[in-house]
C-alpha cells in the first residue's frame, strides 16, 4: 500500500513512530536502540525502520525539514498506515534566556507563522497542542532518568534565515524555542484524531551564538531519543 512518498506496506509501521528530521538520525536511532530493526522506507532518502524497544514495536522515520515535509509524512503515516502516535524528536533554537545547548524542551503547544491551518477553513485561529497523555508520559520518563526538561510553547517558523528580528517578541510571550515542524504535526494529529508530541533538544542559541555541530545533532542528543523511546514503550 505504497503512497507517493512511502514505499512500505500496510503493517510495516508500528502504532508509535519516532520522527526526527534528519534521515541519518533515524538510521542512528534504529541501529543503536531498536532490536531487530528492518528498513521499511527509503523513498527520497527518508529512511524508516521498524523494530522493538523493550519488547514493544516501535518505528522511527525521518520527516525532513519544515512544515510541508512533516505535513506530508505525518499525514500519510496517520492516514494510510494506522499510526496512532508520532513523537517528533528534533532540534530547536533557544528563545528563553535560561536555555542552553543540550537542554530538552517538551512542546506543550506551538505558535506559528505558517499558513498550514488555512486548509481547514476554520472561523478563527487554531491552537496546535500536544496530546496530554504523550506529554505526561514523556515528562515522567524524563523524571525517571533524572533529567530536567522544560515544558511550554515553541514557535514553528517557515523560515530558517529570517530578516525580521522577531525572536525577542516571541520571548516576551513566554515561548521557549524556535523550530520548523511542530505546528503542522499537531494540526495533522488533531484533524485525524491521532496523538502527537514534540521533544526538542536545543542545538543553538541565536542570542548568544552558541551552537552544536552537524555530527552532534545527528548522534549526540541522546536524552531526547531515550525519552521518546521510553514514552513509546510505555504506551
Amino acid at each position: 500500500m505504497a503512497t507517493p512518498h512511502i514505499q512500505a506496506e500496510k503493517g510495516d509501521f508500528a502504532r508509535t513512530v519516532l520522527m526526527p528530521g534528519d534521515p541519518l538520525r533515524a538510521k542512528f536511532i534504529a541501529e543503536t536502540y531498536l532490536d531487530t530493526p528492518r528498513q521499511v522506507n527509503a523513498v527520497r532518502g527518508m529512511y524508516g525502520y521498524t523494530g522493538t524497544y523493550h519488547g514493544k514495536p516501535v518505528s522511527v522515520m525521518a520527516s525532513g525539514m519544515g512544515v510541508p515535509s512533516i505535513g506530508i509524512y505525518s499525514y500519510e503515516l496517520f492516514r494510510f498506515y494506522g499510526v496512532e502516535n508520532i513523537l517528533r524528536i528534533g532540534t530547536a533554537g533557544a528563545i528563553a534566556d535560561d536555555l542552553s545547548v543540550g537542554d530538552v524542551v517538551l512542546a506543550m503547544s506551538a505558535a506559528t507563522n505558517s499558513n498550514y491551518a488555512a486548509q481547514y477553513r476554520l472561523p478563527g485561529t487554531p491552537a496546535p497542542t500536544a496530546d496530554f497523555t504523550l506529554l505526561q508520559t514523556a515528562y515522567q520518563a524524563a523524571v525517571s532518568f533524572r533529567q530536567t526538561v522544560r515544558v511550554g510553547s515553541v514557535f514553528t517558523s517557515d523560515t530558517f534565515y529570517d530578516d525580521a528580528d522577531s525572536l525577542r517578541d516571541w520571548q516576551k510571550m513566554g515561548v521557549l524555542a524556535i523550530e520548523m515542524e511542530c505546528a503542522a504535526l499537531y494540526l495533522n494529529a488533531a484533524r485525524l484524531g491521532k496523538r502527537a508530541l514534540t521533544i526538542c533538544t536545543i542545538s543553538d542559541c541565536p542570542f548568544t551564538g552558541e551552537s552544536s555541530s552537524a555530527a552532534e545533532r545527528q548522534e549526540s542528543f541522546r536524552t531526547m531519543m531515550e525519552i521518546g523511546l521510553q514514552t513509546a514503550a510505555s504506551l
